[in-house]
C-alpha cells in the first residue's frame, strides 16, 4: 500500500502573533474581512448596521414636531393677548393690583382693583379639594387594580369615570341645594369644636347657608376625583408583572406588594394625575359661581369664609365686558390664573423629575 504524499497549503505571510495576515484568503487580514462584511450592502441596497427612516416615520416625526411648535406658539399667543388687553386697565388702576383687596371697576376713570383676595380664595379652595380627593383617589385606584373582584372592577371604574362627564353647573346646583343642607351639621360641629383653629374659625360666609369654601371645596373634590383616579389606575396597571411576582415569591403579602412595588412604580403618575386635577380645580367656574357667596369682608383663611375665585369673579363680571377697559381688569385677573397654572405644572414636573432621580 502506497503512502499518499500530503502537502500542507502555504500559510499567508505575516506575523502570527500580531494577527496580521491570518485567517483571510490571499493574506487578507481578519480586521479587513470584518470591515468588508459590515459594510457589505444588504439586498435592499442599504449598508449593514445603518437604519433607514421609513416614509411613515418621517411623516409622523414632522407632524409631531409641527404640533409641538403650534401648541407652543398658541400658548405664547394667549399670554401675549392677555397682557395686551390687560395693560390699558392696569395703567388706570389706582391701587396695587397684586396686594389690594378692592374691586371697583364701574368708573373707568377711578378704577381700583386688586387680585389678592381672589388669589387666596382660589388657592385655598383648590388645595382643600386636592387634599380631600388625593387619598380617596389613591384608595380607589389600589382597590380597582389589586383587590376588586373581576365582576365589580369594570362597572365601578365606569361609574367613577362617568363622574367626569357630569357638567359643572349640575355639580353646582347639587352642592347648593342638596349637599350644603346635608353637610350643615358637620360644618356647625367643626366650627363649634375646632373654632380655635384658624381654618375652622368663624368666617365671612354663612355656615348654615352653605355658601362657604368648606362646601365648595368638598364639591370640587368630587369633581376632580375621577381625573386623579383614572390617571392613577392606568399607571398602576402598568406595573411590571415580574416585579410583583418577585415580591410575592419573597413572601410579601398583597398589601406589602402594593406598598413596596405598585405605589413606588406609579408615584410619578399619581402626582401627575393630582396636578391635572388641581389644574381643573384652579379653573373651575360655574360650580363655584353658584356655591360661593360673595362678601365685602377681607379673606381670613378660614374654610367658612365666602368670597370668589378668579374664575368665578370673571363670570360674575360678564356684564362689564362691553367696555374694553373694564374687561381689561378681569383679563388681568385671568392673566394671574394663567401664570398660576404654569407654576403648578412646573412644580409638578420638578417633583416627578426628582422622584425619577
Amino acid at each position: 500500500m502506497s503512502e499518499a504524499h500530503i502537502e500542507s497549503a502555504p500559510r499567508a505571510s505575516g506575523s502570527a502573533s500580531g494577527g496580521v495576515g491570518v485567517g483571510g484568503p490571499n493574506g487578507t487580514p481578519e480586521a479587513e474581512l470584518s470591515t468588508t462584511k459590515a459594510e457589505a450592502p444588504t439586498p435592499t441596497g442599504v449598508p449593514r448596521g445603518k437604519s433607514v427612516a421609513r416614509p411613515g416615520d418621517r411623516i409622523f416625526k414632522s407632524l409631531a414636531t409641527t404640533s409641538a411648535i403650534f401648541i407652543s406658539i398658541l400658548i405664547a399667543a394667549i399670554g401675549i393677548f392677555l397682557i395686551w388687553r390687560a395693560v390699558p386697565a392696569l395703567s388706570r388702576n389706582q391701587v396695587n393690583f397684586l396686594t389690594s383687596r378692592e374691586w371697583v371697576t364701574q368708573n373707568i376713570n377711578a378704577m381700583a382693583f386688586g387680585v389678592l383676595d381672589l388669589f387666596q380664595v382660589t388657592v385655598l379652595v383648590s388645595l382643600f379639594a386636592l387634599i380631600l380627593a388625593m387619598p380617596v383617589a389613591l384608595g380607589i385606584a389600589i382597590f380597582l387594580t389589586e383587590y376588586s373582584p373581576n365582576w365589580l372592577k369594570r362597572p365601578l371604574a365606569y361609574v367613577i369615570d362617568l363622574l367626569a362627564a357630569v357638567p359643572s353647573i349640575v355639580y353646582g346646583l347639587w352642592g347648593l341645594l342638596v349637599f350644603a343642607p346635608a353637610i350643615k351639621p358637620l360644618a356647625v360641629w367643626l366650627n363649634e369644636k375646632l373654632g380655635w383653629f384658624p381654618l375652622f374659625a368663624t368666617g365671612s360666609g354663612s355656615i348654615t347657608g352653605g355658601g362657604t369654601i368648606f362646601t365648595a371645596g368638598i364639591v370640587l373634590a368630587v369633581m376632580i376625583l375621577p381625573v386623579i383616579t383614572a390617571v392613577t389606575r392606568e399607571v398602576f396597571v402598568q406595573t411590571p408583572t415580574p416585579q410583583i411576582e418577585a415580591a410575592l415569591a419573597l413572601g410579601a403579602t398583597r398589601w406589602e406588594v402594593v406598598r413596596t412595588t405598585i405605589i413606588p412604580f406609579g408615584k410619578s403618575g399619581y402626582i401627575s394625575g393630582s396636578m391635572l386635577g388641581l389644574g381643573r380645580a384652579l379653573g373651575e367656574t360655574m360650580a363655584l359661581y353658584l356655591i360661593l357667596r360673595t362678601t365685602s369682608q377681607p379673606f381670613g383663611w378660614s374654610l367658612f369664609d365666602g368670597g370668589a375665585t378668579i374664575a368665578s369673579k370673571i363670570a360674575l363680571g360678564y356684564a362689564e365686558f362691553n367696555n374694553n377697559i373694564q374687561a381689561g381688569a378681569y383679563i388681568a385677573a385671568g392673566l394671574v390664573l394663567f401664570v398660576l397654572t404654569f407654576v403648578v405644572n412646573a412644580a409638578a414636573r420638578a417633583v416627578i423629575a426628582g422622584k425619577k432621580d
